[in-house]
């Protein structure tokens, strides 16, 4: 039996403890739903990282992923046109290159590609983006020559649809971006930045690698919206039709 109390729901209204907890039990409730196989897809609102996770984990991807004991997930920001996935999500700078290795970005690929041809039945064509502007180092350790391009030459040896790594900075430009369906970013802005300026709410948060099928819209809470009824809604609409086949 799955027990709700729907007097909670009014805690929307401000976050505090008292959400945060609320926050907690629906995830907690919508996974027992999910572990059930009553369904096998969850869709959450806005969430305020800084509140409900407290610097315990760094997004709702990573969180869902210890709650379901997931490996190796992506983050995929979905748009029919062009979709991205940045292989570091809500790291701060300075720790990016430290997560920079050919184990990541393989899973990463993997996870995206057995995505694509699970729910769309194909091989998606994936660009791999360079760390450095230009994909180019005054360093004596250039992570694009060092990294990236041995992991890619891989990944094409075993039949991935991969290319790369392209610079950050055109990459997006409308006759580069129209070739791939997924470009993979080394870090968050370097690809949220892009999507978002060319489809604005027009996109949906995917997290493809756990055990079910999680979205929810492309965009934080914006505490200065709350109550006042006049947030575009369009990112919500877009992840319900993406759950409703």
């Amino acid at each position: 039996m799955i027990n709700v109390d729907y007097n909670q729901s009014k805690l929307f209204e401000k976050i505090s403890n008292k959400s945060n907890k609320y926050i907690g039990n629906c995830f907690d409730i919508a996974l027992e739903i999910l572990n059930k196989k009553i369904s096998d897809k969850l869709i959450n609102g806005p969430i305020s990282k800084k509140y409900f996770l407290k610097k315990k984990f760094i997004g709702i991807t990573e969180y869902l992923a210890k709650k379901t004991s997931s490996k190796k997930i992506a983050m995929i920001i979905y748009n029919k046109s062009l979709s991205v996935s940045p292989l570091t999500t809500h790291l701060p700078v300075k720790y990016i290159t430290k997560k920079i290795t050919k184990y990541e970005i393989i899973n990463k690929v993997k996870t995206i590609n057995s995505f694509w041809h699970k729910r769309f039945q194909y091989k998606p064509k994936i660009a791999i983006t360079g760390l450095n502007p230009h994909c180019e180092s005054i360093d004596d350790f250039n992570e694009d020559e060092k990294i990236i391009k041995p992991t890619i030459k891989y990944l094409k040896k075993n039949k991935y649809n991969i290319s790369g790594p392209y610079s950050a900075d055109t990459v997006f430009l409308k006759n580069n971006r129209k070739k791939f369906d997924v470009i993979i970013g080394m870090y968050h802005d370097q690809v949220l930045t892009p999507v978002k300026t060319l489809f604005e709410y027009d996109a949906i948060n995917i997290t493809a690698g756990l055990p079910f099928i999680r979205v929810s819209p492309d965009h934080g809470p914006n505490e200065q919206m709350l109550g006042k009824n006049i947030s575009n809604p369009l990112s919500l609409f877009r992840s319900i039709k993406f759950l409703d086949f």
